[in-house]
Parts: C-alpha cells; structure tokens; sequence
C-alpha cells in the first residue's frame, strides 16, 4: 500500500495510541531541545570565562617579562626590531612552558607591534594578520582589550581565538603586546559536551516512545475493546458486555459501560415486543373486520340496488355509506400492506417489463380523478423501451399514489410524470404545480397518516398511507422514494429503481429539484406546466378514461 498524504491522514484520525506516541516524542524533543541548548550555552559561557581569566592573568606576566626584558635590554645598540624579537623569543617559550603546565589559558602566539610615527617606521613582531583592527584602535588609545574573533594562524589555518591586547611602557614608545590564545580545547570539550548531550537525547527519546507506547496501549486497550463491544452490540448482539478487571478508571469505565448496555438491552428488548404486538393486532384486526365488512358490503348493495324505490334523502344516504365502504375497504388493504412491511415479510414479484407499462396503468387510473379536478396530465416518456426487473403491481400502486397527491395538491393546475433511463437505473418524477411543501416537510410527507393542511379535502379519498407504503415499496426494489417542494411552487417526487434485481441505486437519470435559468423571465418559468409534445406509440401517454 502506497503512503500517500490521504492514507497517512486517515492513520493519524483513527489511531488514537499514534497521536499521543508521536505528541509524547513531540514534546519531549522540544523540552529535550530547549534543555540542550541551555546547557550548551552555559558551558560555553563558563568556559570562556574560565579561559578569559587565566588568558588576563598570563598576560600581566608576560607584560611583566616584556618591560623587565626591555629595561635591561640596549634598544638603541641592537634596534628595536632585533629587540622585539628577542622578547617574543622569550615570550614564545613562555608559552611553552604554560602549555605544557596545568595553567588555563594553554599556549598563545605573541604579537609585538610598534606603530608607524613621524620620523619612525612602523615595527611589527610577529603575525599582524591574528588582530582584529578594532582591538588595535583601543590598545592605542591606551586601553587594555580582548576579542573574540576568527583569525588565521602563522601556518594559514582558520580558527576561534582569544586575542588580548596592552599597551607596553618601556623605552620603545607606543610599543602594543598582543596574546593570541586559541580556543582549540575549549572548542573540543564544548563538541564532546554536545555530541554527550544528543546521544542521552536520543537515547532518553527511544525510552520516552516506549514508555509513552505502553502507557497508551493501556489506555487504548479498553477503549478499542467497548469500540468492538458496541459495533456487535449495534448488530443486535446484545449479550455482549466489557470485562472488568481492577478498581481502576477504566473498570468503572466498563462498569457503566455494561449497565449502560444491560439498560438498552432492556429497552430494545420491550421495544421489539411491543411492536411485535402492535403489528400483530393490526393484523389481526384487519383480518377480522373482513368479514362484519363483508356482510355490509352485501347489505350495502343490496340497498344501493334499489336505491331507486327510496326517497331522495335515504337514496344520498346510501351512497354515501357505499363511498365510504370503498374507503374502509382500501384502508383495510392498506393496513394489511403495511403490516407486512412491518413484519419482513413482505415479497418482491420482479419480473422484466417495460417500465410504461405500469405508468399507463397508474395514468388510467387517475385519469378520472384528474377530470373531475380539472387537472391535465402530462405524460414525457422515451420513445424507446426501457426495461427494468420490476415488481409491476408495486411500481404501478407507487405511482398511482404520487399522481392522486398530485392532482390533490395541484390546484386545478398540469402535473407532468417524466421516466427517463440509464445502464444503471430508471427514474419516474411526479411533478405538479400547487401549493407546494414547506421546509422540512419533504421527510415528513412519507410518515403514516400525515397531513400538510388537515382542512384540505381530498379528492381521491386518501387514507393517509399510501406515500408511506410507496416509500416501503422502492425501498423493497433497492430504489429510492424522495421529495421536494417549495411554497406556491409545487412539489416534485422523484421514484429511482435500479434496472436489475440486486443492484442499489447509486446515481438518479433525473434531477429532484427544477434547474433554474440563469436569465430573467418575464414570468415565472413554472406557473404554469410547459408544453411537452408526446411522444409517439401506445405507451407515451396517458390511457383514456
């Protein structure tokens, strides 16, 4: 597997034991960074100051041997140059002997300098090149100075030196001592310190990420556990529970854990009971009152027979006691529907069929309903078949349900059905022009006995369970069942199947929600429906009435 930056990521979310590992080396470098450098720096500093003590002390000797030489010495017999370097001899062996004694300061190279003045050439012993200029310039001014600077040695090696630098009173006016002591050993100890000082880090960082690792896997152990626990208990594994081991914070995490479990056990358990038994007295209620309902039937249309030799008032009554029979009759069958729906056992009869064929139905069935509102449907469909393993009878009841809440809820205005397919899936949208659905109300459309407007009559004599049954029936095919609407601009239902058996559906051929132009109308774009010329052949429009 490749370690790309997405893959990495999704490690770093889901492992909690690597987050606190690589937080804990995190930290530890740092406070391991900060401490190292304190350290370094105040070696550094301690030993310069060491070096710089012993360097001042050894200079006030040399000082003294160089005016002691040159008050006893005969300048003007020998010159000043021959002077000069006689005392650097001197001095030069006297380095010698502090470098090989246990003095701090160790070896320096000796520089004389006599500067150029009226009358007098400028004399220098030694190599001018080790002083900085700006040491110079206080020496002469009669001071008594040190620097820190990179200079380069007789032999034209680079290194960090101490140059100390006085004025001489002697008989050689304006003569300048410089020391150059280099810190060659105190460099060395300072690398020794570090390199000392990064092994103990690395070191001490490897103990830190396994300690850290163990600690973590203590901690992550039981959460990764009651992770395990609670994905066999969300599968309906409900015996599953935590093992509790210690008196620690996390036997009492698995403690609540398992009580927390044993109470939704409890829960589940009496919820599935009592819709066990809340399925089961609906069916066997609708199975009951078949019969008594059966006995009125006949009654009723016996009475509805000679409904001619009533009076006008008893003959309306009679019809309407056959109308609502056909709706007690239609509820009925409904209950029993959804019962099953309810219980698993509801069975999908799929066979392959020209999806028109069970639009044409659900169109001719609503067609007279769609007269009596004054409501046009409108059928857009390809001219070509488009075939797909369905369930028929279930796909013409879902659409016959989405045409009578359109024409219900059109407002005397066109609904349009639109089927159109693909390699994967075929969709059916229902689409009117009414009053619309407000916000939210497109997940509550498919609940049991819902009503927008409860004082809204119905014309197709609805019982308020057929968008819930629809729902349960695409569900049943491995389709979708899905809503939009907007107030005063009509709602829209969009029924998605997949084209065969087993496959779910991934990707819809039509959109739910209307493409809005980009440029301005002069009218709305949807008050209306918009003329859609049908296509040609039997099934491209609605059945006659």
């Amino acid at each position: 597997m490749k370690l790309t930056p997405s893959y990495l990521g999704r490690v770093w979310r889901r492992s909690l034991q690597l987050r606190v590992v690589t937080s804990t080396l995190a930290l530890s470098l740092a406070v391991l960074l900060m401490l190292g450098f304190v350290l370094t720096s105040q070696i550094a500093n301690q030993l310069l100051d060491a070096k710089l003590s012993a360097a001042k002390e050894e200079t006030a000797r040399a000082k003294q041997t160089v005016e002691r030489f040159l008050s006893s010495a005969d300048v003007r017999s020998d010159g000043i140059d021959a002077a000069l370097r006689a005392v650097r001899s001197n001095l030069t062996s006297l380095s010698s002997d502090s470098g090989q004694t246990t003095s701090g300061a160790g070896s320096f190279d000796p520089v004389l300098i006599v500067p150029r003045m009226e009358g007098r050439a400028g004399v220098v012993v030694g190599s001018e090149s080790e002083i900085p200029t700006t040491l110079q310039t206080f020496v002469r001014s009669g001071q008594a100075s040190y620097q820190y600077d990179t200079v380069t040695d007789s032999s034209g090696r680079y290194g960090k030196s101490l140059v100390i630098g006085t004025p001489i009173s002697s008989s050689v006016a304006g003569l300048e001592m410089y020391l150059v002591f280099p810190l060659t050993q105190e460099e060395n100890t300072l690398s020794l310190v570090r390199s000392t000082l990064l092994t103990g880090g690395l070191v001490l960082l490897v103990l830190l990420a396994a300690i850290s690792l163990l600690v973590a896997r203590q901690v992550v152990l039981p959460v990764r556990s009651a992770a395990r626990i609670a994905v066999r208990f969300a599968d309906g594994r409900l015996k599953e529970r935590m093992p509790v081991r210690g008196e620690d914070d996390m036997a009492r995490l698995a403690m609540s854990f398992n009580d927390m479990a044993e109470s939704l056990s409890r829960q589940i358990t009496q919820l599935e009971e009592f819709g066990n038994l809340q399925r089961q007295f609906t069916s066997d209620v609708s199975h009951e009152l078949r019969t008594p309902l059966t006995t009125v039937r006949m009654a009723a249309d016996m009475i509805h027979d000679s409904a001619d030799d009533l009076d006008p008032s008893l003959r309306r009554t009679t019809e309407l006691m056959v109308t609502e029979l056909d709706r007690f009759e239609t509820l009925l069958a409904e209950l029993l529907e959804i019962s099953r729906h309810d219980a698993g056992v509801a069975e999908l009869h799929s066979e392959r069929v020209d999806v028109a064929v069970p639009i044409a139905a659900a169109v001719d069935t609503v067609q007279r309903l769609a007269d009596d509102a004054g409501t046009e449907l409108i059928v857009d469909i390809p001219d070509e078949p488009v075939i797909a393993d369905v369930d028929a009878r279930r796909v013409e009841r879902v659409l016959r349900n989405l045409l009578a809440n359109a024409v219900d809820h059109s407002e005397g205005k066109a609904v349009i059905l639109t089927m159109r397919g693909d390699a994967d899936a075929v969709a059916i949208t229902v689409r009117d022009y009414g009053v619309g659905l407000r916000p939210g109300e497109e997940k509550l459309v498919f609940n049991r006995f819902w009503r927008s407007d409860p004082s809204r009559v119905r014309r197709s004599g609805g019982t308020g369970l057929g968008l819930a049954i629809s729902i349960e029936d695409a569900r049943l095919h491995n389709g979708r069942l899905e809503a939009w609407g907007e107030p005063g601009n009509g709602a829209c239902f969009r029924l998605t199947l997949p084209r065969r058996r087993g496959f779910k559906v991934l990707v819809s051929p039509l959109p739910l929600k209307p493409i809005r132009p980009r440029t301005v109308r002069t009218a709305p774009a949807e008050q209306t429906a918009p003329p859609i010329a049908l296509p040609a052949g039997p099934q491209a429009g609605p059945a006659p009435s």
